[in-house]
This record gives structure tokens, C-alpha cells and sequence, in this order.
């Protein structure tokens, strides 16, 4: 029989996938190192089995101890697994910068989650790594693994990921993209490359925010570089000992927008749900297209599973909220935000005393008139209460035809809200759409401005 003893053994040996539709104006053979295929679903999961084993062959964790880590969520994801396997207790410090899913998936897993603020200094004690640190001091038979500076973590990828790169493209690699946070992947990497064939060239993705690339440019640490920032995983606010800027030929920035939108492009264009340094890693390549030979063989890691940001850049709400969607809203889009999506109606025989209740209890101004299934007019509240204030004792129970106005107009759901205003105006204040299930519903100006 062909099994695995336990889920550690599965990690590694991932796939080399080419991209098509997305690099067709990149020179070169682009390829992509999945990582989405370890256990854990990221890269980290390499260094942190070797981090483990490392730390017990010295003696620094024993058996029934603690696995401390400050991680973005992908380290203790692969920590977590470990601590699973072997019986360790997992506490992981995390910022407030990362996706809930991450945080979801590790207390899944039996880690406890300390969530901390991003926007302090890393010496500050509310930080995660200085929280990580403290109970790492406080907690017996602890350890931290420190994956910034525990250099198990770049020697990992000089073990593993090197090699498999090597022997997946045969040696005929001639250009290495990655994202840069801990630095181990790149160095590690890196190393075992570059001993290989010293012309082979490592590009790092950045962040803005980060200060990796002024520091290897310049030899200059600038506080002034550090400053909030969307994506996860990569940049740094520091220098982490596992980066080795000897062995990066070049840092490339890429922008919080643009990582987030060739994330996705990844996922519709080529099948490939993957986080955001993925799509940081995409952008470093395209903007650097122009320094690529045309035999040029590129290798890019893929780090994690989209999975964990589903509920961000894979949402489109969060992404308009941070102008990252450039595509204009539609009918649709005012449906799908719609808290309630009943469509209220009332039929033209009803009386108008009952349209007046029915707009009083579901708190609405407007219904379309409905003459059986056919709509054939709309009431208002203006028109109801000027009605019934114009005869306060009478004619209450008086039908709906009588007082009703003109149908609302109907829409397509395709319809982009700049196009709205030829429908929507102080004398039409709602119109009328279908959806693709076959539903009715009516959007009002409120929709709209709750929209905008």
C-alpha cells in the first residue's frame, strides 16, 4: 500500500503550472510555482515543519510544550498543522490587517489567536511581535519561532523549493520572482539557484510601505518608507535576518491596487485562486517585462490559496470601498445590496387606506400598482397622504386606480447606474428590474444613494 503516515509527509513536490492568458505580452516561458498545494495551503508550510524539527533537535521545545509564533496567518497555519500531528499547544499573535478567514482557519485548526494593531513600531509592546516575544518568556517549555530571524526558515527553501525549481525546469531557469516578507523564500531559494547558475536573476516584490527596496538600493534604513498598507504576507517594517540582499538582483514595488486586481485576473484568466502576494509577484513581472529576454524561463512562487481573502479582494464591495474596482457600478449591484429585497405591491382594487398601512408597516414611500400579475401604475406616499389629508373623512376605502400615477419604469439588471438618469428624476422616484432567477424587484432613489 502507498500512504502517507501523517499530513507533514505530504508537503512539497508542488506543481510547476505555465500562465497563458495573462502573460501573452510577456516575453518568455512564465510558470508558476503553486504553492496552494501543501496541506496547509501556502509555502509557509515548509519552514515550519523545519523550523520545528530544527528547534526539538536542539532541545528548545520538548514533548507537551508550546509553538509561539506572530504570523500573518500562513506560518501558523503550517505551525498549526505540526502542532496537530505532534501534540504541541499553538498560540499565534496576528494583526488587525488580516483577513478573518486566516484567523477562522487557525483557531479551526486548535490555535489560540491573539489579535494585535498593525500601525504600531515592532518594539512597541502592543505589537505582535513583541507580544509574541513576552509570552515566549512567560510561558514554560515555549518556544518562538521567530520566522523573521529563525534562519531554519530560509534554510527550508535551499533544502526544498531550490531544488524542486531546479529539477522541475530542468536548469534552464533564467529568472526568479517572488514576494518578500520573512525573506526566506527569496534567500533560501535564492542560494540554492545561484550556486547552480550564478546568472539567474531574483526579483523581489515590494510593497509600498515597505522599506525593502530603498534599504537595498540604498544601504539606508528610512522610517520614512514604513507606513500603513493593504496587502498581507509581504513587506516589512524591518529587517528580518532571513533576508539575504546579497543574493536579490532587484526589488520591484507594486501597489495594494494593482497586486489585489492581478490576483484576480489570475483566478478568471487562468484558473488559479491565490492570495494577494501573488498577485504582487504578477505585477513585479509585468512591470518589469520590458528587461525580459525573449528565451527568458521565469519561475514566480505563488504563496497561498485565495481562499483566505475571499472576503477581500475577492469581494467586490471591499474592493469599490477601496477604489480598486474601476468597473462601474450596475442595476445588479443595487439589488445585491438591497437589505430587503421583497417586492411589496398592491393591487389596483385594494383601497387606498390599505396602501396607506402597507407603506406605514414595511416603512416604504413608493409601490408599483398591480392589476393582477401586470404592472400598471405606482402610488406614493405623497400622493397617498395628499389624498387622504384632502379628504380626511371620506373616501378612504376609495380604490387605488383612482389616485395612482404612471408604472415605474423597467430596467435591465445590465444597466450601468450612469444611465439611470433618464429613468430616475423627482417625478420617477423608483423603477422596476428583473434579475436572472426571474425575480421583480423595485430600486428607489434611497437604493441608489445607499449605493454611491
Amino acid at each position: 500500500m502507498k500512504y502517507n503516515k501523517n499530513i507533514l509527509e505530504t508537503i512539497g513536490n508542488t506543481p510547476l503550472v505555465q500562465l497563458n492568458a495573462v502573460t501573452a505580452d510577456i516575453p518568455g516561458l512564465i510558470l508558476g510555482k503553486i504553492e496552494t498545494f501543501n496541506p496547509g495551503h501556502s509555502i509557509k508550510d515548509r519552514m515550519a515543519v523545519k523550523m520545528v524539527n530544527d528547534a526539538e533537535a536542539r532541545g528548545d521545545l520538548k514533548p507537551g510544550g508550546t509553538i509561539i509564533e506572530c504570523t500573518s496567518g500562513n506560518t501558523g497555519m503550517g505551525l498549526a498543522l505540526v502542532g496537530c500531528v505532534r501534540g504541541y499547544r499553538c498560540i499565534f499573535t496576528t494583526t488587525d490587517k488580516q483577513s478573518k478567514e486566516k484567523v477562522d482557519i487557525l483557531k479551526a485548526l486548535g490555535a489560540e489567536v491573539i489579535v494585535c494593531p498593525t500601525n504600531v513600531e515592532a518594539e512597541d509592546p502592543r505589537s505582535y511581535y513583541s507580544i509574541a516575544k513576552r509570552l515566549s518568556e512567560e510561558i514554560p517549555n515555549s518556544f518562538w519561532c521567530n520566522q523573521y530571524d529563525n534562519l531554519s526558515n530560509r534554510q527550508a527553501h535551499y533544502e526544498s523549493t531550490g531544488p524542486e525549481i531546479w529539477e522541475q525546469t530542468e536548469g534552464k531557469i533564467t529568472h526568479f520572482v517572488v514576494g518578500v516578507g520573512t525573506g526566506g523564500t527569496i534567500s533560501g531559494t535564492a542560494k540554492y539557484l545561484k550556486e547552480k547558475n550564478p546568472n539567474i536573476q531574483v526579483w523581489g516584490a515590494d510593497v509600498y510601505g515597505s522599506v525593502f527596496k530603498k534599504f537595498h538600493e540604498t544601504g539606508v534604513f528610512d522610517p520614512k518608507e514604513i507606513y500603513p498598507y493593504i496587502t498581507e504576507g509581504i513587506g516589512e517594517d524591518i529587517l528580518p535576518e532571513n533576508v539575504d540582499f546579497s543574493l536579490i538582483d532587484h526589488f520591484e514595488k507594486v501597489t495594494d491596487k494593482d497586486a489585489a486586481i492581478w490576483a484576480r485576473r489570475l483566478a478568471r484568466e487562468e484558473g488559479l485562486l491565490l492570495g494577494y502576494s501573488a498577485g504582487s509577484a504578477m505585477g513585479a513581472l509585468w512591470q518589469m517585462r520590458d528587461k525580459l529576454p525573449k528565451d527568458a524561463v521565469v519561475v514566480m512562487v505563488f504563496h497561498d490559496h485565495g481562499s483566505r481573502y475571499i472576503g477581500k479582494i475577492y469581494n467586490d464591495n471591499w474592493m469599490r470601498e477601496r477604489g480598486f474596482l474601476e468597473e462601474e457600478l450596475k442595476v445588479s449591484d443595487l439589488i445585491a445590496r438591497k437589505k430587503d429585497k421583497r417586492f411589496i405591491s398592491i393591487q389596483a382594487g385594494d383601497t387606498v387606506k390599505n396602501a396607506f398601512n402597507l407603506m406605514k408597516t414595511n416603512d416604504i414611500s413608493q409601490m408599483p400598482v398591480l392589476d393582477g400579475d401586470n404592472i400598471v401604475g405606482s402610488i406614493s406616499e405623497t400622493q397617498v397622504l395628499n389624498y387622504l389629508l384632502d379628504n380626511p373623512m371620506q373616501h378612504a376605502e376609495k380604490e387605488v386606480r383612482n389616485v395612482m400615477g404612471a408604472a415605474f419604469p423597467k430596467v435591465s439588471e445590465d444597466l450601468p447606474i450612469s444611465k439611470l438618469s433618464r429613468f430616475i428624476s423627482k417625478e420617477i422616484p423608483a423603477f422596476i428590474t428583473t434579475d436572472r432567477s426571474g425575480g421583480t424587484h423595485i430600486v428607489t432613489q434611497y437604493d441608489l444613494i445607499q449605493a454611491m
